[in-house]
């Protein structure tokens, strides 16, 4: 089964993905880290050579070529839902998890990495405020299509509840 963990940026994809990964002993896929491994760039690099639609296009077609039959926990970016038919590939595919955290949470981790967020480059503080308002109103349409609202679950409550079959 695949499990799809989905959200905004800073809402903990990666690190519950592995986390999840390690109680289910089933291998995570960062998606973000996979690209960068196939095209030999950062994502920042491919934003700046190539531009956001090129980097949209990227995702879509990784999610593409996972196969529905194995097991495998995928950390996507926080825009790979709200491309395309993202949304249904992933609902079609496995399961979508999303992470909707609250805004403090994810605003905290925001600030610690803008330099690693190609989004963010060059915002202000009170610019990624209104940026993040922004943004998750555009994509909630997109997020709440997910299967499951993680809300404040953390890794080991979602874990036991794949684990349990109720995923």
């Amino acid at each position: 089964m695949l499990y799809f963990l989905i959200g905004f940026m800073g809402s903990g994809k990666s690190y519950a993905g592995r986390k999840l990964a390690e109680v289910l002993e089933i291998p995570c896929i960062d998606m973000d880290k996979e690209i960068e491994a196939n095209e030999n760039s950062s994502i920042q690099e491919i934003f700046e050579q190539h531009g956001e639609t090129y980097f949209r296009k990227l995702e879509k077609d990784f999610l593409e070529k996972l196969d529905p039959k194995e097991d495998l926990i995928i950390s996507t970016g926080g825009g790979a839902p709200c491309f395309f038919d993202n949304m249904e590939v992933m609902n079609k595919k496995g399961i979508t998890i999303y992470l909707n955290r609250s805004k403090e949470v994810v605003m905290k981790q925001l600030l610690k990495g803008i330099d690693k967020r190609p989004l963010l480059k060059g915002k202000s503080q009170e610019e990624i405020w209104e940026y993040y308002d922004h943004k998750l109103q555009e994509r909630l349409p997109f997020y709440n299509q997910a299967q499951l609202h993680a809300k404040d679950l953390n890794y080991i409550e979602i874990g036991q509840m794949m684990k349990s079959g109720w995923l």
